[in-house]
């Protein structure tokens, strides 16, 4: 079974400009999401994938999919009303090779940045010390998950 192992925090303020390197737009749309379960399409560039998360928290079931770029296509106007974009960055946290993915949003999140880490087990993750400029965890909201903000916006901003 494939696991996702996360913790998720919201950024107070943009991180230093030296932190980010080039980064990579991304647009995602939600076939369907709710009740612990989410489909999703992630176009970047000219790569497609179809990802199923299920359950919540800190750690969850997802399984990715390639998709072919004309698939996509097909199915993104299923994803009205119910999609993000964004440009993700890739900030190295130290000597243990952990890579801390810092999303910047556009479009209606404007303004928002976002930061994730992958760990291999729940122990690693229980033992991470974030660093000061991560700002509030969101780990296990629901609310702050990507597609509640691809239906709903930002949860601490009334629309």
């Amino acid at each position: 079974m494939s696991q996702e192992i996360e913790r998720r925090f919201v950024l107070t303020a943009e991180p230093a400009p030296d932190l980010l390197d080039v980064g990579t737009r991304m647009a995602q749309g939600y076939l369907c999401s709710g009740d612990g379960l989410s489909v999703r399409i992630r176009i970047v560039a000219t790569d497609a994938t179809l990802t199923i998360k299920g359950g919540g928290g800190l750690a969850r079931t997802e399984v990715e999919l390639p998709l072919d770029a004309g698939d996509a296509q097909a199915l993104w106007p299923f994803t009205a009303d119910q999609r993000i974009d964004k440009v993700r960055y890739r900030v190295p946290l130290g000597l243990d090779g952990r890579v801390a993915e810092v999303d910047r949003y556009a479009g209606h999140l404007e303004g928002l940045h976002t930061v994730e880490v992958e760990f291999d087990d729940e122990q690693q993750a229980a033992g991470f010390e974030p660093p000061a400029w991560f700002g509030r965890e969101v780990t296990g909201d629901p609310a702050w998950s990507n597609s509640a903000l691809a239906r709903h916006g930002r949860p601490d901003r009334p629309t």
